[in-house]
């Protein structure tokens, strides 16, 4: 298993307000599943961040485009691979 960063970046602030519910339904879904490492917004509400966990970044990468927030164009999606250092 793999972390990978989702980036979900304010595109339509007054559209996000109307999607938000279904996003917070779909990642708790996942959430369910243990798919989720974290998630939330930043605190500048210009976006915020699900960390998702997978076997790939194709797996991640699919999880995150089906997010309500990238489907409706709320949001702008920006992925990464984490690579945690626990200390």
């Amino acid at each position: 298993m793999a972390y990978f960063a989702a980036f979900l970046h304010m595109i339509d602030a007054e559209k996000n307000k109307e999607v938000l519910p279904h996003h917070i339904k779909y990642l708790d879904k996942l959430d369910e599943q243990g798919k989720i490492f974290a998630r939330g917004p930043f605190s500048d509400e210009t976006g915020g961040l699900v960390v998702y966990i997978a076997d790939s970044f194709d797996e991640a990468y699919t999880l995150a485009v089906k997010d309500p927030h990238v489907v409706e164009g709320s949001r702008e999606l920006e992925m990464k691979e984490w690579k945690i250092l626990i200390k």
